[in-house]
């Protein structure tokens, strides 16, 4: 076995030119952690504003890079148990810094507590497609935002990966989704993934639609990784008491705060992240229980738009950050 993997770092922050293959050796992991023999890479939207120096940790260079792995488990740590050597898992982003941990990689290690299970009839890139996407939304919308039947939701970015889960949990729920696209090229494609109705800001009028959708009572929730000049038109679509929360900023300008139709709707603007529910040992538990038994009874399933080799990660930020994906863009090592 070779005592070197080829680990994705960067030097300097930047465009998806910046990542590269560093040959370096591979280490033993450290008490209460695990090594992964890395099988596939789910891209995410942090992976990118972590590379161009925009998410919230900011990088210690060069830097690892990367939340979601699928992968077998081939050597532990003290404290973990070697019954563990073997078997099939994914990595919960949001348990670990990416400053400390990365999992760009032929080889991974990470805390014990930072991986998880995944029903076996899934395929090692549909295993690294489940946990941002199900659990930024399950804890936006079901652990604080409670949705249940009778409720209208509005999704924002539908066409990410986040917002197709969203649509999954929602319809899990019995609830109502509106789904939120900028152009009509991926209304069809919504409507097929399951939305309940689909809004063309290009072409519609975003608080007039769901107006109209809700027969003028607007939507109780809403969920947003836009932020800038979104929040305005979610406040004149939410309900009286509505909540719209806000986990992600794509716009890459201010956010003005509806101050005004905020106070005539009661409204809450809350910001989340999907940390939040992850440094909640019993909340996270809960969440991958709900996300877990969806997956096995197959009413919620990852949708892979693309697929890239190992080589070809900087064509896969690239593809990213081009905005054409509906679904997971995967990268198999």
């Amino acid at each position: 076995m070779s005592t070197t993997a080829k680990i994705v770092r960067f030097h300097k922050t930047g465009s998806a030119e910046v990542l590269q293959f560093d040959e370096l050796p591979i280490t033993e992991p450290k008490p209460n952690e695990v090594r992964l023999r890395v099988k596939a890479l789910g891209l995410n939207r942090a992976d990118v504003m972590y590379r161009s120096g925009q998410y919230l940790e900011t990088p210690i260079l060069p830097s690892k890079s990367g939340y979601e792995a699928s992968g077998i488990i081939e050597a532990v740590g003290q404290g973990v148990d070697p019954t563990w050597i073997g078997k099939t898992v994914s990595t919960v982003p949001g348990t670990f810094s990416l400053n400390e941990y990365g999992v760009y990689g032929e080889v991974a290690v990470v805390p014990f507590h930072s991986i998880a299970q995944y029903p076996s009839n899934l395929s090692y890139e549909e295993g690294a497609s489940i946990w941002m996407q199900y659990l930024t939304a399950y804890g936006a919308l079901i652990w604080l935002g409670q949705v249940s039947k009778g409720d209208f939701v509005v999704i924002t970015a539908a066409s990410s990966s986040v917002g197709v889960a969203a649509i999954q949990m929602v319809k899990a729920q019995g609830a109502t989704s509106i789904a939120v696209t900028r152009t009509v090229a991926k209304k069809a494609r919504l409507i097929e993934l399951g939305a309940d109705h689909v809004i063309v800001t290009d072409d519609e009028d975003l608080a007039d639609s769901v107006n109209e959708i809700t027969g003028g009572k607007g939507a109780r929730v809403s969920f947003d990784p836009i932020g800038g000049k979104t929040l305005e038109l979610l406040a004149a679509a939410a309900a009286h008491k509505g909540i719209i929360f806000e986990y992600g900023a794509l716009a890459s300008e201010p956010t003005p705060y509806p101050l005004f139709t905020a106070l005539a709707k009661s409204l809450t603007v809350r910001g989340y992240v999907v940390v939040e529910l992850a440094q909640d040992d019993k909340e996270l538990k809960k969440a991958e229980q709900y996300i877990f038994d969806h997956l096995a009874s197959g009413a919620f399933k990852p949708l892979i738009d693309k697929t890239f080799r190992f080589a070809e990660i900087v064509e896969a930020h690239r593809y990213m950050e081009s905005n054409n994906h509906v679904g997971k863009i995967v990268v198999i090592v």
